[in-house]
């Protein structure tokens, strides 16, 4: 067989491979269709349910056999997806409305997981089975062939609601993502309603029906002013705030309850919360927390916070909003695949589609029963008509070979072959002419439908069939009608799936804290040898002061406002609030200077650590292992950043000693090889924190710089780097 080389260019490939896989992604994975607001997934999940005869008043059936069923006929993307959108479906605090009646463990509001899906059973929810998913048998949408043609799915399912409203939508595709807030079913019925009577509605005039949004976890939205912006164009931010409500605790203390909170801090941001609101009186933000406790159940949320006697009540709950998830903004991006493509809708789009679906849906509808009453309408007439002339039926139906010869007389008025009693009868025969489907009915009809009241039953069945027609035929042929039945039709649904709305709408003033000013005060700071760090106060260390100087590898006299600065074997100055380390008794175990700085104990050693506010008064002089000197304002190690360069290094090179450069002072240089060098630090040369520096001992090969001594003049008492002493800064082996 020849072979065709077809020359391309392969960027061009690539590219196109590239947009057919994210469209892929964006329409068939990711993002919701307008119409019935729902992921492919989602969709196939709920028709197999379906199919499979799962119904809400019916027993449950295992996730894992919905799951298996789903993935080989419609959704061959692994059962993890498929059980993850189960799991999110039946979960009442992430829709408003949930689709799946989940029995078992579905995960929690605090972040739980669901159990395994062989462990999990689950039903249709009852609004799923009777608004998304009565009419698919009255031919209202498409069906489409599943990935290998061997089954047909619903290219959308006739949800009759606006359920990419109710239940909103969060998705991620490829260069976009949707996340749609969850509204209240009542309000956005009435929008729908109000729309289809003027549908030249503005967003203003539709707000005046959806207030905004409705989350399941309550909260409040604190920009109210900002949300008509946001409807109109489909992205915005929404501002939200959990509820508080103060109780009053035992001898004139406070509780502070946290009784709903915001829909972002569902899942770990409820651990996260707890843990940020005990930083906050372990970073001395705050000193009025005496206890914190969890007590949501499957009643609500309930997080009491216990207050000190006195407490600002009003001040800890600002603090609370500025400083924690209770305050929080939601992303709005109202993205949706609509005509086959992803468009950003504003809040009246969203609905014009949903009410143009909604027609589309009533005229296949009324279309499909229109026409199964007109084959209704055909059968009754050929039935009371074969009631009127029953004798000569029964005639042809006695003289017939087979039933083809008696369906061919009663069609076509053939009378060949039948024995008739009379030429009068074979003659009416021949006149009958009764169509096919008549015939058939005929044909099958049993003998006790000769009775008379069942005849009586017959043509009143035939009058309700021309009633029927007759309304139908309206529907379809006169718009406000079908507007009519299709408004009556959501009444109903408002009055049977109503729900009171949880999220308040509110023009909220931004939470202001008054910051209490700092007392300051004479700390301590005491580093152990495995790193640890605590502060104490002067009292504490002078009662304490022999055991604090041995056990300690660093005494550290300074304020507590001040930061210390510690420099690094690395050539690094990493600095850190004294106020990040805990202040409390001598033989507390500290906190870890790592935790609060960018200093990694591991991997690299300090080699000097000082208060700030002492070195930027003075000068410092840097000793490397390759022997650079050089000498730095300490005014440069003033920054705003936690970690800075504090000398330029070499590869092969790195620093060993930094200290304080004060006049008359020397220094001596002590190598691995027993070699020594008496230095004035008057004579280290002024540079700049980010030069290498000069030459302060030429070293023989191999050799290398080991320690650096200080010498006082006045004392003659020589000090080696590393052997500081109380109060000072040096490390203690």
């Amino acid at each position: 067989m020849p072979q065709e080389l077809i020359h391309s260019e392969y960027s061009e490939i690539m590219q196109k491979s590239y947009i057919d896989y994210a469209m892929s992604v964006i329409v068939q994975r990711a993002l919701p269709d307008v119409r019935d607001g729902l992921k492919p997934v989602q969709r196939r999940t709920l028709y197999d349910m379906y199919e499979l005869g799962i119904r809400y008043n019916g027993p449950y059936r295992k996730s894992a056999r919905i799951v298996g069923d789903t993935m080989g006929k419609y959704h061959p993307h692994g059962d993890s997806s498929i059980y993850d959108a189960l799991v999110v479906m039946a979960q009442d605090f992430k829709k408003e409305m949930p689709l799946v009646d989940g029995h078992g463990n579905f995960g929690s509001i605090e972040g739980d997981g669901a159990a395994a899906m062989r462990y999990t059973e689950a039903r249709l929810a009852k609004v799923t089975q009777e608004v998304f998913l009565s009419d698919l048998d009255k031919d209202v949408v498409d069906f489409v062939p599943n990935f290998d043609e061997t089954e047909k799915e619903p290219s959308v399912l006739p949800v009759r609601i606006p359920n990419i409203l109710i239940n909103g939508a969060e998705g991620i595709a490829v260069g976009m993502a949707t996340s749609i807030p969850t509204h209240n079913p009542c309000e956005v019925i009435d929008l729908v309603i109000n729309y289809m009577k003027h549908p030249d509605m503005s967003t203003a005039q539709a707000m005046k029906y959806v207030k905004g949004p409705d989350f399941p976890t309550g909260g409040i939205v604190t920009n109210k002013d900002d949300l008509l912006e946001i409807y109109s164009t489909g992205q915005g931010k929404i501002k939200l705030r959990g509820r508080v409500e103060t109780e009053p605790g035992k001898a004139g203390h406070t509780k502070v309850v946290v009784t709903e909170i915001p829909y972002t801090m569902i899942g770990s941001g409820i651990g996260k919360f707890l843990a940020d609101t005990a930083a906050l009186q372990e970073n001395h933000l705050t000193n009025d927390i005496s206890d914190i406790s969890n007590q949501s159940s499957k009643e609500g949320i309930r997080i009491v916070i216990d207050l000190k006697k006195g407490a600002d009540v009003e001040n800890f709950i600002n603090l609370l909003y500025k400083k924690t998830k209770l305050e929080d903004t939601f992303g709005v991006n109202m993205l949706c695949v609509c005509d086959g493509r992803p468009e950003t809708l504003g809040l009246v789009p969203i609905i014009r589609h949903h009410v143009d679906f909604q027609y589309e849906l009533a005229r296949r509808k009324y279309t499909t029963l229109l026409g199964k009453e007109r084959e209704k309408k055909e059968v009754q007439e050929g039935l009371i008509k074969a009631c009127d002339c029953i004798d000569l039926i029964i005639e042809i139906l006695r003289g017939s070979k087979d039933r083809a010869m008696a369906e061919n007389c009663l069609v076509n008025g053939k009378t060949e072959g039948i024995k008739f009693k009379t030429a009068k009868s074979e003659k009416a025969a021949k006149t009958l002419l009764f169509t096919k489907r008549q015939a058939d009915a005929i044909l099958d009809m049993r003998l006790y439908r000769l009775i008379g009241l069942e005849i009586a039953a017959l043509r009143a069945d035939y009058d309700k069939t021309m009633q029927n027609i007759a309304v139908y035929t309206d529907i379809l042929e006169n718009r406000d009608s079908m507007t009519k039945v299709i408004i009556d039709d959501l009444k109903k649904l408002r009055k049977e799936y109503a729900v009171p709305r949880k999220t308040t709408i509110d023009n909220v003033e931004e939470a202001v804290i008054v910051e209490k000013p700092l007392e300051e005060m004479d700390e301590v700071i005491l580093i152990d040898r495995f790193g640890y760090a605590r502060g104490i106060d002067t009292a504490t260390y002078e009662r304490n002061k022999e055991a604090a100087d041995n056990e300690s590898r660093r005494v550290i006299f300074c304020k507590n406002t001040d930061k210390l600065i510690i420099f690094t074997d690395t050539g690094k100055a990493d600095t850190l609030k004294v106020l990040d380390l805990p202040l409390g008794k001598f033989r507390d175990k500290g906190q870890p200077v790592d935790n609060v700085s960018n200093f990694d104990g591991v991997n690299e050693r300090a080699v000097f650590v000082a208060p700030l506010s002492e070195i930027i008064e003075k000068e410092m002089y840097f000793v490397t292992k390759r022997g650079m000197i050089k000498k730095v304002t300490g005014s440069e190690f003033d920054s705003t950043r936690k970690t800075i360069a504090a000398t330029k290094l070499r590869d092969d090179d790195s620093l060993v000693a930094v200290d304080y450069a004060t006049s008359g002072t020397s220094v001596v240089i002590n190598t691995e090889n027993g070699y020594h060098l008496r230095l004035e630090a008057d004579d280290f040369p002024s540079m700049h924190k980010t030069s290498v520096g000069n030459t302060g001992i030429k070293l023989h090969k191999g050799d290398s710089v080991s320690e650096v001594m200080t010498m006082s003049d006045d004392s003659e008492e020589v000090q080696k780097f590393n052997v500081g002493k109380p109060g000072g800064t040096g490390s203690k082996k």
